[in-house]
């Protein structure tokens, strides 16, 4: 068997991925980008790779960056009339079924909605850019109010009062956070079109979720890898190839699809990452060979 018939029957062995975990609303690896649980994730390679790096598509990955760098300059404490007419509220709905009642997507979608009441006014691209700052800073702050001791998993007072505390946070602190983040995006969106252009002439590509460019900040295996921990991720290659002697000429294309569904077993993820390693290989492959 030559070597790129091996690399083409590892990439075969990419099969669709299903788990069970909680997909995270905010991911470490992948920059802390925030990603719906019905997007499509594609790795990007070469041809219109390079067109998607535009600010447009920056707005995700810098409303993560941007909101975690304003966390120090927006600091204001939750107002208790806030907290208190939450509780009453979360309390209500929380003990129809405590086991089911979701501590940081109860957090996170009230948080979210207060602060985006504030996006009103602007351009479309800066209501976007404002909306996706009240979601980067819901997520950072109810998934940290939120880590409450398993064992309470099933009182709702418990529950209730972190994700409230958490909401009511993000509520105090919206119009700080709206305005610091949106003083940095021109800067982050510059900065992050470099290095998305240097990414697609990569092998490994650059990786874009619904669009929006994800910043790995250079650790595309490690940000995939987390995907897979909480996705449903499926990666297809396609190739065709020639071969004469001692020499090929090989044509590869290569994308990862995450269709976001509820997380995987550890064992998916070395499968997918070996099928995106097949996929890397051979565009080398390709590369050396045209220049040899």
């Amino acid at each position: 068997m030559t070597k790129l018939t091996s690399l083409l029957a590892a990439a075969a062995l990419a099969l669709p991925l299903f788990a069970t975990q909680e997909a995270a609303a905010g991911i470490d690896a992948c920059g802390d980008i925030n990603v719906e649980a019905n997007a499509n994730c594609k790795v990007e390679v070469e041809g219109g790779c390079t067109a998607k790096c535009e600010p447009v598509n920056f707005t995700a990955a810098c409303s993560a960056e941007l909101t975690t760098q304003c966390q120090g300059e927006c600091n204001a404490t939750a107002e208790a009339s806030c907290t208190g007419s939450c509780e009453s509220d979360c309390s209500a709905q929380c003990e129809v079924d405590p086991p089911t009642f979701d501590c940081q997507g109860s957090c996170e979608a009230t948080a979210e909605s207060d602060c985006a009441a504030n996006c009103s006014a602007g351009t479309d691209k800066e209501k976007n850019e404002c909306k996706a700052s009240c979601k980067a800073s819901a997520s950072a702050t109810c998934e940290g109010k939120c880590d409450i001791d398993p064992n309470a998993s099933a009182d709702c007072s418990a529950k209730c009062k972190a994700s409230c505390e958490g909401s009511c946070e993000v509520k105090a602190n919206a119009t700080c956070n709206i305005s610091c983040t949106s003083e940095g995006y021109a800067t982050c969106e510059a900065n992050l079109q470099g290095g998305c252009e240097a990414e697609c002439t990569q092998p490994e590509g650059a990786l874009f979720c619904d669009g929006q460019y994800v910043d790995h900040n250079g650790n595309l295996e490690d940000c995939i890898a987390a995907l897979n921990a909480y996705l449903n991720v499926k990666v297809d290659a396609s190739a065709s190839a020639s071969c004469s002697g001692n020499s090929c000429e090989a044509e590869a294309e290569a994308s990862a699809s995450c269709a976001m569904q509820p997380g995987t077993t550890s064992g998916d993820t070395g499968l997918g990452l070996l099928a995106l390693g097949a996929m890397g290989a051979l565009v080398v492959g390709r590369r050396r060979r045209r220049r040899a």
